[in-house]
């Protein structure tokens, strides 16, 4: 389909099925049901609801008066169903049609909303059947962290590690009583071990070096420091081969201890940024412990060098996870050991954790952080800890913290995508418009040819005042006495368009012949000829 005009027309001739349901909601449309429909088309694998539309054939375009304040309704669903839900508002004919555009839910999870696990029957909404939720959590790897390690025994585990297991879930939940029931009713609280044994997840997160040398060799974390990138022995090698809860603060304070900072100057006040941020580490190296394929024998590197980290380990991205949707997709391969992170305050929530890498990249003024060299064998993540653009550090410092606090992940990656000229794809054009009502973004231009700055305080603090001016482009009547100027110094022999289009070399050739159109109305100049070799001279009263 060439437009979205058109993918609509195709829809409303089209069978409502699975993927598409219409809702003529006129005057409004409840917002629980909404979400409720939403859950459910999740769970059906993801399609379009459509409001302002008859649901029955021959359908017609009614319009909707229904959500006037799209984010507010889209930020309700997405809070709700924790799924990434886009919304496109149409004007067909003066009607307005809403589209609301819902991914599939992950591979073996279904959704729930008010707890229930939604699907449709018919035109009713209904929860979803016993046999069918069997379908999608058989759909799943297996958990391979929950499973029970063979022989392995409760002697396995390490008490300090079991101690330090305690005390981060009773800061996290405040439950007082953690500090005093005895271990074992600890862990059986916490899905770690159960009445048939000791789960792969307590050994990864407690076991003794002797036991994970015997049952799970390959749980251990190799830390590196390198220099350079000149091949041979690191400078420092540690092999943690033991609980996780036994080393994560001790291989932070390993990678802290040749952590620079990296300075910059802000009039009178100078400001200083680590180059690795701890949060983004600490949550990266949690992603790598959650998310690694234990099955394969193969261990998590994290190899340290002066302005970067790389950290890889074994198994490809899980089944429905790229690159490109990490930020809207969560699927932990290991969810019981992500629900023991989740436990004790490590994660926000089971199997989330990359937005909070990007933005604090971002707001550090850092590269994105890279999974390029990841393939279908290992994840291999690089952050970059050396600020790029220290004018745009700056910027959002200025922007405030009490307003960045309230931005978004795709707040972040827009202003990311403006600050580098990059275009904005179609899933975050709807952040647009609330960075450009803070002030903080600006729109150039209209049509095919809009474009989008950073505000001038960027452009002053990188004391770039003529990049700023020519990034907005000249006002309209500035352009126009350029062309008249142009058309007047050669007067004899006339003015092609093309000529006059590198005049003004950041407009579009449909906008030059605007200005001309306007210049000819206002008796300025007039056009000769009628093909290609027509040419424009100034008018004879000029």
């Amino acid at each position: 389909m060439d437009s979205i005009e058109e993918q609509l027309d195709h829809w409303m001739k089209s069978k409502e099925g699975q993927h598409l349901e219409f809702k003529e909601a006129k005057n409004n449309f409840s917002p629980d049901r909404l979400i409720k429909y939403c859950c459910a088309l999740a769970n059906e694998r993801g399609g379009h609801i459509i409001l302002g539309v008859t649901d029955h054939k021959p359908r017609t375009i009614v319009g909707t008066q229904a959500f006037l304040n799209l984010e507010k309704i889209k930020s309700d669903v997405i809070s709700c169903l924790q799924l990434r839900i886009d919304v496109m508002e149409l004007h067909v004919n003066k009607a307005r049609v809403l589209i609301f555009q819902v991914p599939s839910r992950p591979i073996g999870v279904p959704i729930q909303y008010e707890g229930i696990y939604w699907m449709r029957r018919g035109e009713e909404l209904v929860t979803m059947t016993q046999d069918m939720l069997k379908r999608i959590f058989e759909e799943g790897e297996p958990d391979f962290s929950a499973q029970i390690c063979p022989k392995a025994t409760f002697e396995d585990l390490d008490p300090n590690a079991i101690q330090q297991f305690r005390i981060r879930w009773q800061h996290k939940s405040g439950n007082g009583s953690l500090l005093t029931i005895p271990p074992e009713q600890l862990l059986l609280d916490a899905d770690l071990i159960n009445e048939k044994g000791i789960t792969f997840a307590a050994l990864i997160l407690l076991g003794k070096r002797q036991s994970l040398t015997k049952f799970l060799p390959q749980a251990e974390v190799i830390f590196e420091y390198r220099s350079s990138d000149i091949t041979g022995p690191a400078q420092q090698r540690i092999e943690y081969r033991e609980g996780f809860f036994c080393f994560y603060d001790d291989l932070w304070e390993k990678i802290n201890l040749r952590n620079d900072l990296q300075h910059f100057q802000d009039g009178l006040f100078i400001w200083d940024i680590l180059t690795f941020n701890e949060k983004v580490i600490r949550e990266a190296i949690l992603n790598a412990i959650s998310h690694r394929d234990y099955r394969l024998q193969g261990s998590v590197f994290i190899r340290q060098f002066s302005k970067r980290i790389e950290i890889d380990s074994p198994g490809g991205f899980p089944d429905g996870i790229t690159p490109e949707n990490i930020l809207w997709k969560q699927l932990p391969r290991n969810r019981r050991i992500a629900e023991a992170f989740s436990k004790c305050g490590l994660i926000e929530r089971a199997g989330q954790g990359a937005n909070r890498i990007f933005e604090e990249s971002i707001r550090e003024g850092k590269p994105l952080p890279d999974f390029s060299r990841t393939d279908a064998h290992e994840v291999v993540l690089t952050l970059v800890g050396e600020i790029q653009d220290k004018c745009f550090l700056r910027f959002l410092e200025k922007v405030g913290q009490e307003r960045l606090a309230s931005f978004s992940t795709e707040d972040f990656l827009v202003l990311d995508l403006v600050h580098r000229e990059q275009p904005i794809p179609p899933n975050l054009k709807a952040r647009l418009p609330h960075l450009i009502d803070l002030g903080i973004v600006e729109r150039v231009g209209k049509g095919k040819g809009v474009r989008y700055n950073l505000c001038q305080q960027y452009y002053e603090l990188a004391k770039q005042s003529g990049v700023y001016t020519r990034k907005r482009g000249l006002d309209k009547e500035t352009n126009k006495e350029l062309l008249l100027k142009h058309i007047r110094s050669n007067k004899r022999k006339g003015s092609k368009l093309a000529d006059l289009c590198q005049v003004l070399p950041a407009l579009s050739r449909a906008q030059v012949q605007n200005l001309l159109r306007e210049l000819k109305k206002q008796g300025k100049v007039e056009l000769q000829g009628k093909t290609n070799r027509s040419l424009w001279f100034p008018s004879p009263m000029d």
